[in-house]
């Protein structure tokens, strides 16, 4: 599973024209979810994003995490993380997870997220089209892997 955290000072996804999720200060997640992720690297993930201490302090040195400032995370499923680009130029998908393996644990990823934070976080759909807007803070971007723990 492979996260792409943005810290934003704000970020939306529309859908069909509609806004589907928006948050102000926290986290645009892009979660890319291959066939051998399981609940572990959901439970994981989902540890590290919600701990991860980037957030400025009074003395504006990365130090607070999402609960420390107040924050929320917008999470949008994107397979596009898993492609691979050895040959050629066009992209093979054949990592990410197919719809019946990634949706129970986009799902779980949203619940635990959730649960962590103490209220519901902002998702756009998984497979929609799919437009996200977001103000970058720093800009702070950080990949994390969940099958590179060590």
């Amino acid at each position: 599973m492979i996260a792409v955290l943005q810290r934003v000072t704000e970020a939306s996804v529309t859908i069909e024209g509609t806004i589907h999720g928006q948050i102000e200060t926290g986290f645009l997640v892009l979660l890319g979810i291959t066939h051998t992720d399981t609940r572990e690297d959901v439970e994981w993930l989902g540890k590290k994003i919600v701990g991860m201490r980037v957030f400025s302090d009074e003395e504006k040195k990365m130090n607070l995490d999402l609960k420390a400032v107040g924050g929320n995370v917008l999470l949008i499923s994107q397979f596009t993380l898993h492609a691979s680009t050895k040959k050629g130029n066009r992209p093979s998908f054949i990592e990410a997870a197919r719809p019946e393996v990634a949706i129970p644990l986009y799902e779980q990823m949203i619940h635990f997220l959730s649960q962590e934070l103490g209220s519901p976080i902002q998702t756009g759909q998984f497979g929609a089209d799919m437009k996200v807007r977001l103000l970058n803070d720093g800009p702070v971007t950080i990949l994390i892997d969940s099958k590179n723990r060590v």
